[in-house]
């Protein structure tokens, strides 16, 4: 189970910034109830601000869908605005996930939706102010698995060397199947997953 950033840091960080209920969570419909500690982490990451994403029905779908697995702890990301980014590369502060404000290199998995192409740079920011290596080539088998899916992954390359998996099809479909893999895979080698 991921560990939390400090509340004090938290609203240290979050006081300087234009808009900090981007970044809290504590929406309808969401929990920070955890069903187990060696449940599979997983963070859906939304590569724009909150207001896009909270937006996308689809990302929705999914959340709701995941969090009915009860061998997955699922949280949400969305990219930060340049103030909090700023903020986060200034104190060296880790971005965080909304509901248990634990950082990204914490979680095992970390899921992309890719809408549009305008959005892929701003997959680069998230990993790195995640603390998450941005090249596949450079995770070890502490850093989380990052996957993609949507509209883009049917064209991956551009992404190729970030993504280490990208899923093509409906994710209500085939997420059961990659979770329950990767939550059997848990504590193997990243090779093995």
């Amino acid at each position: 189970m991921p560990n939390k950033l400090e509340a004090d840091s938290l609203r240290s960080i979050l006081s300087g910034v234009k808009r900090p209920s981007r970044y809290i969570g504590g929406e309808w419909g969401t929990s920070t109830e955890q069903k187990s500690p060696d449940a599979l982490q997983v963070c859906y990451a939304f590569p724009d601000l909150y207001e896009v994403g909270m937006s996308y029905l689809g990302y929705q779908i999914l959340y709701s869908l995941t969090k009915t697995f009860d061998y997955v702890n699922v949280e949400r990301v969305y990219c930060p605005w340049s103030d909090l980014e700023e903020s986060l590369r200034i104190s060296a502060t880790p971005l965080w996930s909304l509901e248990s404000k634990s950082p990204l290199f914490q979680f095992d998995v970390i899921a992309f939706t890719l809408q549009y192409e305008l959005s892929y740079t701003n997959i680069l920011t998230i990993l790195d102010l995640g603390g998450i290596p941005l090249r596949s080539s450079q995770r070890n088998d502490s850093d989380p698995i990052v996957i993609a899916g949507g509209p883009c992954a049917l064209a991956p390359e551009p992404l190729a060397p970030f993504i280490d998996a990208f899923c093509i099809g409906d994710g209500e479909i085939f997420l059961p199947k990659i979770y329950g893999t990767l939550k059997a895979l848990k504590g193997s080698t990243r090779s093995e997953k």
